[in-house]
């Protein structure tokens, strides 16, 4: 994610949950709850084509070379596989591209939760200097030179394309993302108990124990609580994280706690794609991360046995969820 912030007039926002019924492609996994779309940005079909149209095309690029998808890919929950993705111009990136799963039930957008709605954080890519380095009506009037997309525009919204239209295609699309179906999942939601191994529940016991307190940040059926934290990570930083939006020294380097699902696919992971494998994420909270005034009071060393790391690790990897991530309709 860049690190524009991008300030707007929303329009209408009032969310809403969705009938599941109307498309699978929106029905809830068991543990979830609807996925909600805003008020004239309500799911169909045609508007999903339209999204997943935009954000394979690198027509969103300046110089045409990258999409939303060469950063976001489905076998890897839509995340990357490099610390930071390079943008236009094989410009380096600026923080590591984060999953995309589930990210309809996320609060707010990008690492320090400055963007409210996916909707205005589509255009944080388009414009970022170091991502695509586009202008949206620059885009827009490219699009409406194209027969197929001014078809596609006016089918999903009634308009020809447009800023309004490309934002909402591809927010409409990525709020499709829905992960629920792991291992995990399957051993807690849908009552197969042989879907996890002795090892793996050992795992999950831990998880979620007063002693280790994971789900304190990594909780709910997302496992993440979305707070903006800081988790010890450095003793400096380079990236002011939420000081950006609120230039209060209290929110320097903090960041937004990512969701835990498909962990095992999204390496490398932090901000700026630190740590190459799970194994050295748990090392760090096992240690207590850094000193830094701001480190969150949850960050504590775990003193975790080896065999205890083990399975802690195992867990982790059952929130992989094989199903989403072969879907053939992100192909």
């Amino acid at each position: 994610m860049a690190l524009s912030i991008v300030v707007l007039v929303v329009y209408g926002f009032r969310i809403f949950s969705v009938d599941p019924t109307i498309d699978p492609l929106i029905k809830p996994p068991l543990g979830f709850p609807p996925m909600a779309f805003p008020e004239g940005n309500e799911f169909t079909k045609a508007r999903w084509e339209l999204g997943k149209r935009l954000f394979n095309d690198t027509i969103l690029s300046i110089n045409k070379s990258i999409s939303c998808g060469s950063c976001h890919h489905p076998h890897l929950a839509f995340s990357d596989s490099v610390a930071l993705s390079p943008g236009v111009f094989q410009r380096a990136g600026t923080r590591n591209a984060p999953s995309l799963a589930n990210i309809g039930y996320h609060p707010y957008f990008l690492r320090e939760g400055s963007v409210p709605t996916i909707e205005m954080q589509v255009l944080v890519p388009i414009q970022e200097h170091n991502e695509f380095n586009h202008n949206i009506v620059d885009i827009a009037k490219e699009l409406d030179k194209d027969s197929t997309y001014v078809k596609m525009s006016l089918s999903a919204y009634n308009r020809r394309p447009d800023p309004f239209v490309i934002s909402r295609a591809l927010a409409n699309y990525e709020r499709t993302f829905i992960s629920g179906n792991s291992r995990y999942d399957q051993f807690t939601f849908q009552g197969k108990k042989k879907a996890l191994t002795k090892d793996e529940i050992k795992g999950k016991k831990l998880f979620f124990s007063d002693r280790l307190k994971c789900a304190s940040c990594h909780g709910g059926f997302n496992f993440t609580n979305y707070a903006i934290e800081n988790n010890g990570l450095s003793e400096k930083y380079e990236d002011p994280g939420r000081f950006r939006l609120t230039l209060d020294s209290v929110d320097y380097a903090k960041f937004k706690v990512p969701s835990l699902r498909n962990v095992e696919l999204t390496a490398p992971y932090m901000h700026k794609g630190q740590f190459a494998t799970l194994e050295e994420v748990i090392e760090h909270y096992n240690s207590g991360g850094k000193n830094y005034p701001q480190k969150s009071k949850l960050i504590q060393p775990l003193n975790l046995t080896d065999k205890e790391k083990e399975a802690l690790l195992a867990f982790l990897k059952t929130l992989t969820d094989y199903e989403f991530i072969t879907n053939k309709n992100w192909q």
